[in-house]
């Protein structure tokens, strides 16, 4: 028989008999603390920068753009593969319908990247804040038991009174406990989306800004062309 069997079990049971000890209210605290680590994993793996914001896709879709080497193909490629090529694939695809639409176009769609960044946070939020309530609740409830049992059997023995301060206090940790990480959790993730959000307006108006250079050097070579052609038409005019 493993001899690591024997401390195992006695842990096991000894978890068991402490959830117990806590009364109904542990239930909706227990789960609670499965619902906020599942959160809490699930946005860590989700909103890591590389996911979210590609090296250099916004350098490697400008060089397409310049080359003109762009195809639909390359834009739907694009909105699937990021939160923030899903921004610059609205804005790619709006290109030719003027910068103030394309803008538009580009600040709409990061509304719903950050609505979809910041799912499950409220969540989180909600657990961080209901479960001290409800080791609170708890105590209440374990107060009630004790104060019954002194009311029925008297304060003689001190056995009858373990059983409601044990709920009590019991309950009141296991709130905190679950509360404390679920509320850094929160703060952190909230950030991290916040800082997130930051650097996709930057590859975006970086974006904006290259489309607007690239029509600047356009007129400006459409005003230089059209120079010489003046010139010349002046020169035959002047001839006849």
């Amino acid at each position: 028989m493993d001899a690591r069997a024997g401390p195992a079990r006695y842990h096991a049971g000894r978890m068991w008999e402490i959830i117990q000890a806590g009364g109904p209210v542990m239930w909706p605290i227990i789960l609670c603390s499965v619902g906020a680590a599942a959160i809490i994993l699930e946005r860590l793996w989700t909103l890591q920068e590389k996911r979210v914001i590609p090296r250099e896709l916004t350098n490697k879709v400008w060089k397409l753009v310049e080359t003109r080497t762009l195809t639909e193909r390359h834009i739907e490629a694009l909105e699937h593969n990021s939160p923030l090529g899903r921004v610059l694939a609205a804005g790619l695809a709006n290109r030719d319908k003027g910068r103030e639409l394309m803008k538009e176009v580009i600040e709409d769609t990061g509304r719903h990247v950050v609505h979809e960044l910041e799912r499950f946070l409220n969540s989180l939020g909600t657990i961080a804040a209901i479960t001290p309530l409800l080791g609170l609740l708890g105590t209440v409830t374990g107060m009630i038991s004790a104060f019954e049992a002194i009311t029925t059997q008297g304060v003689g023995d001190a056995r009858v009174l373990s059983g409601g301060i044990g709920e009590a206090l019991i309950t009141t940790a296991a709130g905190l406990i679950v509360a404390i990480p679920s509320l850094i959790g929160y703060r952190y993730l909230r950030g991290k989306v916040d800082m997130l959000v930051v650097e996709m307006e930057k590859e975006a108006i970086k974006l904006v800004q290259s489309f607007d250079r690239l029509d600047s050097r356009a007129a400006a070579g459409a005003h230089t062309a059209a120079g010489p052609r003046a010139a010349a038409g002046s020169r035959a005019a002047a001839g006849q």
